[in-house]
């Protein structure tokens, strides 16, 4: 069965094709062709296409939206021969990644008329994320109409969090009504990572207490208690937690009440600033951009400086604080654009940990470039740390194929 996954971002839209055969609890997972395009809704964007038979190629395309981004990726599959799958005109089905399954879906799920209506109604609560999954849905089924679309969701690995940890202190009544809860997001990525950081420490995951770092232009952190989350930065939507790339995180709610009756905004206008205009690029009035920040930071520009000094000390604040949901820690893992790439910011991050035992090797974090799964964390370090590469689109396709399966 040949699987092509979508995986959506706030500012990219990635993609894999796998060839996947054999029994669904551990099929065969062949790569035909990966790539993305970056950015998304740009006049000048860069579409990426690699594989094993096939070359590596990058064309400049206007990909204006996220339906045009898709139309480029599938009309250049389609155009490709592979020898282990034979032609790209044989996709079997897409899979998506969906950032919020609200509190209906809580499974990977067929894609249906009905399911595309019930997810436009979680827009307010994504604003950044879903219609772009919609459109590329839609998209999709229009260009290849004979192959199934399935949603797997991203909030669906937060579902074991205990009450302690998804109940906000509102009238029971009002959050009954209108599913007020924590959700959490970026779940695919959590149970990827975080089962891969319990297979390094070479145990069952009973037992086992360990933070996963998932750090990019969204990010957010997840502590995870015998292989299940208990706790996640994120909450009723992605824009709650860590400061992000253009996303404020965690502000008093008394300031949104302050913009909206004092300063005379608008929702809307207020959506629009905590969702991207704030965060990174709010505070450097530079960019989002990690590394670029850190480029201006070297250059003596205080506004960068102070911008990632602030992401830093708001990730290792989570830690600690999950470290004590926890009740003890055993690993820590950094995955996403920032934490696999930037040795600079997990230093940073774990320059304010060392109280509690986390120390990193500055070789091993220096060598770790999110090429593969890397421990960075000194020898004799009980504590462990780790660098592990985020496979979304491999758990994406897995989840589609024993759905259809």
């Amino acid at each position: 069965m040949n699987i092509l996954v979508l995986n959506p971002g706030s500012s990219t839209l990635k993609f894999c094709l796998y060839d996947l055969s054999g029994p669904s609890d551990d099929p065969a997972t062949n790569i035909l062709a990966s790539g993305s395009v970056d950015p998304v809704c740009s006049e000048r964007s860069e579409l990426k296409i690699e594989g094993d038979h096939i070359g590596r190629t990058t064309d400049i395309v206007a990909a204006e939206t996220i339906a045009q981004a898709t139309e480029y990726i599938v009309s250049r599959l389609l155009a490709k021969s592979f020898k282990s799958g034979g032609s790209a005109e044989t996709i079997d089905a897409v899979g998506f990644r969906v950032v919020h399954g609200g509190g209906r879906y809580f499974e990977p799920t067929q894609v249906s008329t009905n399911v595309l209506d019930e997810l436009r109604a979680f827009e307010d609560l994504a604003p950044l994320h879903i219609p772009a999954e919609v459109a590329a849905i839609e998209q999709i089924q229009l260009l290849v109409p004979k192959a199934p679309t399935v949603a797997v969701f991203d909030t669906a690995f937060h579902q074991t969090l205990p009450p302690i940890a998804y109940t906000y202190a509102l009238p029971v009544d009002l959050s009954d009504r209108y599913k007020l809860r924590r959700y959490g997001f970026h779940g695919i990525s959590h149970a990827y990572v975080s089962a891969r950081l319990i297979g390094h420490l070479g145990r069952p995951s009973s037992g086992t207490k360990v933070i996963t770092c998932h750090l990019g232009n969204g990010s957010s952190i997840c502590a995870v208690r015998d292989g299940q989350s208990i706790d996640i930065s994120m909450g009723f939507t992605p824009l709650e937690g860590l400061v992000m790339g253009t996303r404020s995180g965690d502000i008093d709610a008394g300031l949104v009440l302050y913009l909206i009756r004092a300063v005379g905004m608008t929702p809307d206008a207020v959506d629009e600033l905590l969702n991207q205009k704030s965060g990174m690029l709010g505070i450097s009035n530079i960019s989002a951009d990690v590394r670029i920040l850190e480029r201006a930071a070297i250059e003596g520009d205080e506004r960068a400086e102070l911008a990632l000094d602030i992401f830093a000390y708001r990730v290792s604040k989570y830690i600690a604080a999950f470290t004590a949901a926890l009740e003890g820690l055993d690993a820590i893992a950094f995955t996403g654009g920032i934490g696999e790439h930037s040795a600079s910011m997990r230093g940073r991050i774990c320059a304010r940990l060392g109280f509690f035992g986390v120390h990193l090797e500055d070789q091993l974090n220096q060598a770790a470039t999110g090429n593969t799964d890397m421990r960075i964390s000194a020898k004799g370090n009980d504590l462990q740390t780790w660098v592990i590469p985020t496979d979304e689109e491999r758990q994406i396709a897995l989840s589609t194929y024993r759905l259809l399966s």
